[in-house]
């Protein structure tokens, strides 16, 4: 059996929401699924992403394929990094506590960008409501 790591579309017309599931290659796409490992909200900024790294890790290892999309998220919440961190434990490149320290230092530099994403976002919200507009570089003077 062919298991994919997909997008289920839930939410409202214009409002999508997304489930992300382990679920048969031949199933439809918002049909039966294996199992439920994440969420994943494109309409906030940075877009909502919640996955549970443990399932999604295991489900790898069994061989499901994620989809370009999936592949994406998994990239952006280093999923994929910690199952290439995890394959060179196996290969006795490294230990599992250095995987795991290098595994740590990534994700906190990648969670202050994406609260530096966050705080830009809501800066603009502000000065939108305010009508401020957005600062935009000038150009040099053509003489």
């Amino acid at each position: 059996m062919a298991v994919k790591i997909r997008l289920q579309r839930h939410g409202s017309k214009k409002r999508p929401f997304y489930f992300i599931v382990v679920a048969d290659a031949r199933a439809p796409r918002d049909g039966k699924f294996i199992q439920k490992i994440g969420t994943y909200n494109p309409l906030t900024v940075p877009a909502t992403v919640q996955i549970d790294r443990q399932k999604s890790l295991e489900w790898l290892h069994k061989g499901a394929q994620p989809t370009d999309t999936v592949r994406r998220i998994l990239s952006y919440k280093g999923v994929l990094y910690l199952k290439h961190l995890l394959r060179g434990v196996s290969l006795g490149l490294f230990d599992e506590a250095t995987a795991m320290q290098k595994f740590q230092v990534w994700h906190e530099e990648h969670e202050g960008k994406i609260r530096k994403k966050q705080e830009e976002a809501a800066k603009e919200r502000r000065n939108a409501r305010r009508g401020v507009a957005p600062r935009r570089p000038q150009r040099p003077a053509e003489q």
